[in-house]
């Protein structure tokens, strides 16, 4: 016998009113191609578009905020932090930069960028690896091409080249920055034996950028311009291959990391306020943010990187774990863009440093 049907009970709505959004928050809305390509438009809509592209919006406000800071005048809030004022240091400023890369965006064409703003003397603290530093002074010597990333290791090794990602760096070029930095070294271990000269890494890369004297060189215009380069890691790359084969023949040379250390917080210390820019993670970044908790944290920063936090690293860790050690203030507005720092950074120059570039 067929049963009858159940009483048909219509579905309760499932959908909510939601409660009221301030008048003032901003609306999802990308670049409208119709309106022709406008390529500053087009940056400018990223703000409001989502995602990682409104974290880059975010970062070029945040780095605003640090430029039109910088523009505001200054006093020395310490004297006794900094110990010598050379003519441009960073405690004159109303704010400190300091800008930290990876050397593989030295080893890429953001090398450009990072030397347009020590050209310019658009940032006051640098902050690196020894790649940093030794990819900037090959690229003087030697060319490195662009490649493939699934080129042979075997291939390349047997024709003795070099890949860094997709970039190809010939094996020669270490050659010839050996054959470069000897003399200098020869030079530098008569200058502390003879006239009691103390070499630090920033005092090493300075003597570096002066003796390399090519206006393409980051370290060049850094020493030109008077911008302190920090790289305490200074031996982990090709100048350490270099300075243990000097040392071999030619023992005694000192680098002093401590009086660096010293310098690098004293700055910090006696900064009005500061702005961090990092470009990946490691010593570049984590030396910076460690020297701003002398001043109790960093007033602004940007981080541009592809790191995660699950492994509890400090290159993926976000600013706001940061606010935990005192090295970003807690009423500062930080922005992470998970992203790669060869597509972002040129932009975010364009977009802040670049464009205020006649108003300085």
């Amino acid at each position: 016998v067929a049963q009858p049907a159940p009483p048909f009970h219509k579905p309760r709505n499932i959908y909510r009113d939601c409660e009221p959004f301030p008048e003032d928050t901003p609306r999802v809305r990308g670049y409208d191609f119709n309106q022709g390509v406008d390529h500053k438009a087009l940056l400018q809509s990223l703000l409001n578009t989502g995602f990682q592209a409104t974290q880059f919006g975010r970062a070029v406000q945040e780095v605003n905020r640090m430029i039109e800071k910088r523009k505001q005048p200054w006093k020395v809030m310490d004297e006794s932090s900094c110990k010598d004022h050379p003519p441009h240091c960073p405690c004159l400023s109303s704010c400190t930069i300091f800008l930290g890369y990876t050397s593989n965006m030295i080893s890429s064409g953001v090398r450009e960028s990072i030397r347009y703003l020590a050209q310019h003397r658009m940032v006051d603290v640098l902050v690196t690896t020894a790649g940093g530093i030794e990819e900037d002074l090959i690229k003087c010597l030697g060319p490195v091409y662009l490649g493939e990333f699934n080129l042979s290791g075997r291939d390349l090794y047997v024709k003795r080249i070099n890949r860094i990602g997709n970039l190809l760096m010939p094996e020669e070029n270490y050659r010839l920055l050996m054959e470069w930095m000897e003399p200098i070294l020869k030079q530098m271990l008569l200058e502390q034996n003879t006239q009691g000269v103390h070499w630090t890494p920033s005092k090493v890369i300075q003597r570096f950028g002066k003796e390399i004297n090519h206006p393409e060189s980051v370290c060049y215009w850094a020493y030109k311009n008077d911008i302190p380069v920090f790289s305490p890691a200074l031996t982990d790359g090709a100048i350490g291959d270099v300075l243990y084969l000097f040392s071999v023949e030619n023992p005694g040379l000192i680098v002093d990391i401590t009086e660096d250390i010293s310098r690098m917080n004293s700055m910090a210390l006696a900064a009005n306020s500061s702005g961090i820019i990092i470009l990946g993670g490691g010593v570049a970044k984590h030396h910076i943010c460690n020297a701003n908790i002398w001043k109790k944290g960093a007033d602004f920063a940007v981080y541009v990187n592809t790191a995660q936090e699950a492994d509890g690293s400090d290159s993926g860790a976000k600013p706001d774990e940061a606010v935990t050690w005192g090295k970003i203030k807690m009423d500062a507005k930080p922005v992470k863009v998970v992203a790669d720092a060869t597509l972002i950074f040129p932009l975010l120059v364009a977009e802040t440093f670049a464009v205020n570039a006649d108003k300085q």
